[in-house]
């Protein structure tokens, strides 16, 4: 038979990899001894599913207008989009993909480790037997958008990079963070909002109008384009629909000329 052994343990400002596996590699003798087995993997869990952080918020429905639509068909279509990615794994993937876009790039500013955050959002994702959506979008009674997202952040701001690294400094400088569990909240809204952009435009005007925008200017730079140039020239081909490097190149050409 095999016994698994959980240590809960509270880190309190540390993200607390090292303080658990201290802390299992000293218990795992008194456990063999108690059981009179052998122990194996001693090992902190990304799952940390007794840390998680929570945001929330409530978006008037007239916010919401845009492109034609009025504020009450976006509040129903971001409602059927989390909806779709409640019940379909496939769709879940790539919507909890975009939370984690920008939480990823906070947790990697402030010298915290992506990779054990990912884990363990995915993971806790699929906690039910099922993967599905982090988050929860529906309309209220009112005819407003209201939505909400949980998810394990373990985070800290002592120890490790957190306090070295000149950039995480700063990045928590900026923040005004003082604690874990304050930084903790600050990912969970990002999350939140990277989420509701990324599925307002996809239910409305669509993902790929905004994500072409993008591919424009990297084409531009790819050109050689600097600085005021590379808007101007993203603009064009965005508007010619001939986002290829020869079409930039010949533009860059034309302005260099004027």
């Amino acid at each position: 038979p095999m016994l698994i052994v959980h240590l809960h343990y509270d880190c309190r400002d540390a993200m607390g990899a090292n303080a658990v596996n201290t802390a299992v590699e000293n218990l795992a003798p008194m456990i063999a001894d108690i059981t009179g087995g052998r122990t194996n993997l001693r090992i902190l869990s990304n799952l940390a599913d007794q840390r998680t952080a929570t945001a929330s918020g409530l978006i008037p429905a007239a916010a919401l207008e845009r492109d034609g639509y009025t504020g009450t068909e976006v509040a129903r279509f971001i409602a059927e989009a989390n909806a779709f990615a409640v019940v379909d794994p496939y769709r879940a993937a790539t919507h909890n993909k975009g939370i984690m876009n920008g939480i990823d790039a906070v947790v990697i500013a402030t010298g915290n480790d992506w990779r054990a955050i990912e884990a363990g959002a995915h993971s806790y994702a699929a906690r039910n037997g099922r993967y599905q959506a982090l988050t929860d979008w529906h309309v209220t009674e009112n005819g407003d958008l209201y939505g909400s997202i949980t998810l394990p952040m373990a985070v800290g701001i002592v120890g490790g990079a957190t306090k070295v690294h000149p950039t995480a400094k700063v990045a928590m400088k900026l923040m005004g963070i003082q604690s874990a569990p304050e930084l903790a909240m600050v990912l969970a809204c990002v999350g939140l909002a990277q989420n509701l952009a990324a599925i307002k435009a996809l239910s409305t005007v669509g993902i790929q109008k905004g994500h072409m925008r993008l591919h424009a200017r990297q084409v531009a730079i790819a050109a050689g384009a600097t600085n005021d140039q590379v808007q101007a020239i993203a603009n064009q081909l965005a508007a010619e629909k001939k986002i290829n490097i020869v079409r930039a190149q010949e533009l860059l050409a034309e302005l260099n000329q004027r």
